[in-house]
């Protein structure tokens, strides 16, 4: 028989803990934001602080401190009153009064000018529907019966973002079992499906593999534009029944067994380039979007030097608003709203510190970017350097985890181009003429090779080493093929070119 004791007792340790402040925190926040980030975000505080507003031009002058005098005055009272309630109603009615007058406004200055923020997204392009709505709203419009529209709209559930449906439609029937459609059935969405992808638009949506959406695309421009030449037949021949040998460019293969000549073949695949792998990404690309540069980095012939600064324009200057600044002093307060001004301020400064401190660190950072890498800019990306962020940490004095948030994802425009902020943080190693080469600047060395290369004898992975070790980069055949799947470029059989 085994006895077992509980007993409870009290023991002192001694430990180091480390415990980050909300201003700290904070600061990291900001710190890591890229500038359209950041921008919402000053937006988000300014909506719900009171204490917080934006310079407008042409504002701090003496004499427009002493226009708003009776204007504070008024809001003093206000929020000294009876009917003040809840905390909660402080900034409502607060920012009631604030808007009703000209010199109060902190998100539009005087009649007659612009708001920023309304010109902003006046211009900005909205967000789009994603591609499941956008599919349901084109299968709307389609005439058919109950059951076949809903179960068109389940198929259309199971889109990937390429406009492909990968599940098979027997698991759809298991899952979609308990839907009370009428005749649910296996049967049923199969021929739902072949409607939706008829009907759909651009051709090739809802396949069930890309050899099907291919066939399908071609299909649908064989039938719009004819096929008198039989071109657009060879490439339906090429999809539907050599696709392995076609994905591994095999085309005298595909010649002998499709007893074509390999001229059609070539001018069949030639054709296909007007086709897509992903349908869907032709309504949502999910790699599109505006990229917003946080640095600016302009050549100064004078000084023979690249100068940096901030693209933070559309972003105005913050201040703390020296009317609830004042209200601190108001001896009608009543504690509990002395408590909300106090913590309204608090927040601000908190805010703008952070601001400011980003701003410092992430030119400090660029600095030592344009510094380090002065080669890249004058001659370009072969010539980029290893620069770990170890050693700009070390430089700046700050910890390692400050550079990693102040470059990600920052964008830098740049007499080149616009490149990502971390692009320039890479290792590399020595070439034989005792230069360091980052890993950016070898695979940029490996894509010249390559553009440069006999397509009709493609160089092989270990010709591609080769040439590196020619140029004075000594690297394994492994990690060119690892460069290579990183650049997208395919390997050799594949990008053979046949006579």
């Amino acid at each position: 028989m085994t006895v077992m004791r509980f007993d409870t007792r009290q023991q002192m340790k001694l430990g180091q803990q480390m415990k980050l402040a909300p201003r700290m925190i904070q600061s990291m926040e900001i710190l890591q934001l890229p500038l359209a980030a950041l921008q919402e975000r000053i937006e988000q505080e300014l909506e719900k602080n009171v204490a917080l507003e934006l310079v407008e031009p042409g504002e701090g002058s003496p004499a427009d401190r002493e226009a708003g005098g009776d204007v504070a005055e008024t809001e003093r009272e206000f929020i000294a009153g009876e009917d003040f309630g809840r905390l909660a109603d402080l900034e409502n009615r607060y920012r009631e009064i604030w808007d009703a007058d000209d010199y109060g406004s902190r998100r539009a200055a005087s009649a007659g000018d612009r708001d920023r923020k309304m010109d902003a997204m006046a211009n900005t392009e909205g967000r789009g529907l994603g591609l499941a709505a956008q599919l349901e709203a084109q299968w709307r419009f389609v005439d058919a019966v109950e059951n076949v529209a809903a179960a068109g709209r389940r198929l259309i559930e199971y889109v990937d973002d390429d406009g492909l449906l990968e599940t098979d439609l027997d698991t759809i029937v298991e899952q979609g079992a308990d839907l009370g459609i009428e005749g649910w059935s296996f049967e049923l969405l199969e021929t739902t499906l072949h409607r939706l992808q008829r009907v759909l638009d651009p051709p090739g949506l809802m396949a069930r593999s890309k050899q099907e959406s291919l066939l399908l695309q071609i299909d649908s421009i064989a039938e719009q534009e004819g096929d008198a030449d039989g071109a657009w037949t060879d490439a339906a021949v090429l999809v539907g029944e050599h696709f392995e040998d076609l994905v591994e460019n095999r085309l005298p293969k595909i010649a002998k067994d499709a007893e074509m000549s390999l001229d059609r073949v070539q001018a069949a695949k030639e054709l296909m380039r007007r086709l897509t792998l992903w349908p869907g990404r032709e309504l949502v690309n999910p790699d599109a979007g505006v990229i917003v540069p946080d640095v600016l980095v302009e050549y100064e012939p004078e000084s023979d030097t690249y100068v940096a600064a901030l693209a933070d324009g559309i972003i105005p200057p913050l201040r703390i608003n020296p009317q609830v600044e004042g209200m601190k002093g108001d001896a009608k307060l009543e504690k509990k709203d002395r408590g909300f001004i106090d913590d309204a301020i608090r927040d601000a400064t908190w805010l703008i510190d952070a601001v400011n401190q980003r701003t410092n660190t992430l030119l400090r950072v660029v600095r030592v970017v344009l510094s380090r890498q002065r080669e890249f800019f004058d001659h370009g990306p072969q010539f980029l350097k290893p620069l770990p962020m170890t050693e700009v940490a070390d430089q700046l004095g700050v910890h390692v985890a400050t550079v990693s948030r102040a470059v990600s994802e920052k964008w830098m425009q740049t007499p080149r181009g616009m490149f990502p902020l971390r692009r320039f943080f890479s290792g590399g190693r020595e070439s034989d003429a005792g230069d360091d080469r980052s890993w950016e600047a070898i695979k940029e060395m490996l894509r010249e090779i390559v553009d440069a290369e006999d397509k009709a004898k493609p160089l092989s992975d270990q010709k591609l080493a080769d040439a590196l070790a020619e140029r004075g980069v000594e690297i394994a055949r492994r990690t060119v093929v690892k460069y290579r799947e990183q650049l997208d470029i395919p390997p050799a059989r594949r990008r053979k070119i046949h006579a």
